[in-house]
């Protein structure tokens, strides 16, 4: 099993498609209750409140990014469904990563990439930044520097994800392919620069797409590596412990007190060249032997470009959220 589980940073073979398991879950695409005469965008991100129920999820203001809309990307719904707060307006280009930590503040990554996303973005000072605020939306802290594309301590290059240690140190997983900066950065809780590790390239060590990032109840670090078609786990001071594969392209990571694991899969089987014979959707699995359990497959058929789910969450009671960038839609999955 070790030796399955480490096999890209041994350079073995491939692993073999993790694709026949059971999918005992009923979707619903219609139980968040959005405003009048709201839909949704692209949904990059949800995760869990501490309560274990409530969600958080950041939308990219109704399309796929919110220079100029008024809207608020970042929403909050409570255990039935319901709108309970909205903040964010004005400040994001396009919204890619949220966390939330314990103690419900909310961290949001605004990751452009210049002339691909989040158009005119840089010249209006926006983008390029991870801000935390508190869960009535007031703004606690900012890292990086808006509308300023980087690879320092205060700056960034399309940061796609942020996690928050239990001591309030902070993990941005900064880099999105196409020439960003592809590495990992940390900063204690206040904001000061820590240290930094990884660099692009598809080697033990190396990075592309870091495209999520979470810490579990051990205190590792999981990086979605997405273009390296890996999980990449580290501790805290970057030393890397194993890698993943069996979760096949992972776009991003949950977990939850109970112990489980969700990695969301949006381009296997018909966007990743190296991945055609992959199932993509949900894999939900154990997080302490890395065993998959489940496949929720994506609910599209035969879809063009990419689908399913780029960011995933699961709650106490193993509720899957899953958020889809490309049909731009929010689809929760409970147990039959």
């Amino acid at each position: 099993m070790a030796a399955l589980l480490s096999g890209a940073a041994l350079g073995a073979l491939p692993m073999a498609p993790v694709n026949g398991l059971p999918n005992p879950y009923e979707a619903n695409a219609n139980w968040f209750k959005l405003p009048d005469g709201r839909k949704w965008g692209s949904t990059a991100g949800v995760d869990i409140a501490p309560d274990g129920k409530s969600v958080w999820a950041v939308d990219r203001c109704g399309g796929n990014g919110c220079v100029d809309s008024k809207l608020n990307p970042i929403m909050k719904f409570d255990a039935n469904g319901n709108l309970v707060a909205q903040f964010g307006a004005g400040q994001f280009a396009f919204p890619h990563g949220i966390h939330v930590d314990k103690d419900e503040n909310v961290w949001v990554t605004d990751s452009v990439l210049a002339g691909e996303r989040g158009a005119g973005a840089l010249a209006k000072g926006l983008g390029q930044i991870v801000r935390k605020f508190d869960k009535t939306g007031k703004v606690l802290l900012t890292l990086g520097t808006p509308g300023v594309s980087g690879k320092d301590a205060t700056h960034f290059n399309a940061p796609s994800d942020v996690a928050i240690a239990p001591n309030g140190d902070i993990f941005v997983a900064d880099g999105h392919a196409n020439g960003t900066n592809e590495r990992i950065v940390k900063f204690d809780k206040t904001g000061k620069f820590i240290k930094e590790w990884g660099h692009p390239g598809s080697g033990p060590g190396a990075f592309s797409t870091t495209h999520g990032i979470e810490i579990d109840s051990r205190g590792r670090v999981f990086v979605a590596n997405r273009d390296n078609n890996r999980i990449d786990i580290f501790d805290q001071d970057g030393k890397m412990l194993e890698s993943w594969e069996q979760f096949s392209r992972p776009a991003g990571i949950g977990f939850n007190s109970a112990g489980q694991i969700v990695v969301c899969d949006s381009e296997s089987g018909g966007v990743s060249e190296t991945h055609q014979d992959w199932t993509r959707g949900i894999r939900v699995g154990t997080v302490a032997d890395g065993k998959v359990q489940y496949l929720i497959p994506d609910p599209d058929k035969n879809p063009k470009g990419t689908s399913a789910a780029e960011g995933c969450a699961i709650d106490k009671d193993g509720v899957v959220y899953g958020a889809e960038v490309g049909p731009q839609r929010m689809m929760r999955y409970v147990k039959k």
